[in-house]
């Protein structure tokens, strides 16, 4: 493993090896033991996009394993006037030990890799979002125990967190099911992917796709970027919010997960968020020790 820069680079034998080392990390700091893994590594943070879980979790993740977080925005960085991004790779690898990008189009996060000489870690983009995944998978394991049986079900836009759940789930043994409208389904070749390697649904309707689910998963029906389209987006999502009908399709002890923000009264109730924000919180939470795995496995 030598950068994250989409979930599917990763084997399933390297994906529970992070989660492994994220539930220690958890456990460290639970218990006050403080070790300095990443003593004087440096980190850099491009953020094309902003941020409030990503910044704050990977600069604090940083800051607790003994290294330091730079934060760089494209108004501090030349790559915002132009420069190419092969040139910031090469800049950058000669000052830093790693580097954090979260951004629009994935070629940039596969560029930095390509021709820089340090760790890249995709922080999010348009197309994916495994950091996120990575703390999901944890959180769905420390509920469940493990991911042997479980369906997972997505509702909402077949977006870069529906590209990366679906990775995710089937590398990791679970069944996973879509509920999208058409027009907004995922990446077609991941959902090629998907049916050739592990029990895969897409379906325009959310009860079928929530039917015996143990974890049900939303998202805004905006992303970043796409705030023009809230009102035509709104129209066809209309049908797809988690409510207490969806949860009843599911199995009784079914758990909710959201990447957040979440826009309660749209893709989700605030019944059913509230019901279920002790999950999402510890969700919310694990990015935190997911990503110093991360961390750890790429700069330590």
């Amino acid at each position: 493993m030598k950068h994250l820069l989409k979930l599917g680079d990763l084997s399933k034998e390297e994906i529970l090896s992070l989660l492994n080392l994220a539930d220690q990390l958890k456990y460290e700091r639970k218990h006050g033991i403080s070790k300095e893994y990443l003593k004087g590594k440096k980190l850099g943070m491009i953020f094309q996009k902003s941020s409030t879980r990503t910044r704050v979790s990977f600069e604090t993740g940083m800051y607790e394993l003994g290294g330091y977080a730079l934060f760089l925005s494209n108004r501090d960085l030349q790559i915002g006037r132009g420069e190419p991004v092969q040139d910031t790779a090469r800049v950058l690898s000669r000052y830093l030990d790693g580097i954090m990008i979260r951004t629009f189009a994935q070629q940039e996060v596969e560029d930095l890799a390509r021709y820089g000489s340090i760790p890249v870690i995709n922080g999010l983009t348009d197309y994916c979002h495994p950091c996120q995944v990575l703390a999901d998978l944890m959180t769905v394991r420390e509920r469940k125990g493990s991911f042997k049986g479980l369906k997972l079900c997505f509702i909402g836009d077949g977006n870069n967190m529906a590209n990366s759940l679906m990775v995710g789930a089937v590398k990791t043994g679970m069944s996973f099911a879509i509920a999208c409208p058409e027009g907004y389904e995922p990446d077609p070749a991941l959902t090629a992917w998907a049916k050739e390697n592990g029990s895969f649904l897409m379906t325009r309707s959310p009860a079928e796709a929530a039917k015996d689910a143990d974890v049900i998963y939303t998202d805004v029906w905006a992303s970043m970027g796409q705030e023009e389209e809230k009102t035509k987006r709104e129209k066809a999502f209309c049908g797809y919010q988690v409510n207490d009908a969806i949860m009843s399709a599911a199995h009784s002890d079914a758990m909710v997960l959201h990447c957040l923000p979440a826009h309660r009264g749209e893709e989700i109730t605030e019944e059913v968020f509230e019901a279920h924000a002790d999950e999402i919180f510890e969700e919310a939470e694990n990015r935190l020790h997911a990503q110093k795995a991360v961390l750890c496995k790429l700069l330590g």
